[in-house]
C-alpha cells in the first residue's frame, strides 16, 4: 500500500501523496470548520477548545497533562489556559499533595459552555461521518489508531536515536 522510493523507482516527494502532509491538511481543515461554530458562539479558538474538551471529561489536569494529551506545545497550551482564565471558563488551584504543582479545572461557566459544545461537536462528527458506511467508520477507527501507535513508536525511537548522537 505504501510506496518505497527505491522500489518504485521515485526519489522526489509528492506532497500531495505524503501521508504526514494529507493527515495534517485534513486535521486543519476539519479542526478550522468546527472552530468555525465555536468561535463565533462561544469566542474560543482551537487551543482554548482543546483545553476544556480534555478538561471536560477529567475534570481537573495539570497544564503539562493538557500538553500530553492534546500535543500541543507548552506555549500554546499555557496562552490558551490564560484567555480561558481571563474568560472566566477556568480556574487554578494549588495541588494538596504538591503546592508547585497547578491543577486546572472548568468554572461552571466552563462547565456550561463545554456541555453546550459537546452536542455541537457530536453532530459535526457525525455529519462528517456521514461520508462513510458504518465498516468504514469502524476501519478509519483502527486505521488511525495503528498509525497513532506506529508514528508515537517511532517518536520515541528517533528520540533515542538523537539522544544517543547527542
Amino acid at each position: 500500500m505504501g510506496t518505497d522510493p527505491k522500489k518504485d523507482g521515485k526519489s522526489e516527494l509528492e506532497l500531495e501523496q505524503f501521508l504526514p502532509y494529507r493527515l495534517n491538511i485534513l486535521a486543519e481543515i476539519v479542526s478550522q470548520s468546527l472552530a468555525g461554530v465555536y468561535s463565533r458562539q462561544y469566542g474560543i479558538g482551537i487551543p482554548e477548545w482543546r483545553v476544556i474538551a480534555n478538561l471536560g471529561p477529567a475534570g481537573a489536569l495539570s497544564a503539562k497533562q493538557i500538553g500530553l494529551r492534546t500535543h500541543m506545545h507548552k506555549t500554546k497550551v499555557s496562552r490558551a489556559i490564560a484567555a480561558l482564565e481571563i474568560s472566566g471558563l477556568i480556574t487554578k488551584h494549588t495541588d494538596d499533595n504538591d503546592k508547585r504543582f497547578i491543577i486546572l479545572s472548568l468554572t461552571d461557566k466552563g462547565k456550561d459552555t463545554y456541555n453546550r459544545i459537546v452536542p455541537v461537536a457530536l453532530r459535526f462528527t457525525g455529519e462528517l461521518e456521514s461520508v462513510l458506511d458504518p465498516d468504514e467508520v469502524e476501519m478509519l477507527d483502527r486505521i488511525l489508531f495503528r498509525l497513532k501507535q506506529k508514528s508515537e513508536e517511532m517518536a520515541k525511537t528517533m528520540n533515542q536515536n538523537t539522544d544517543q548522537t547527542e
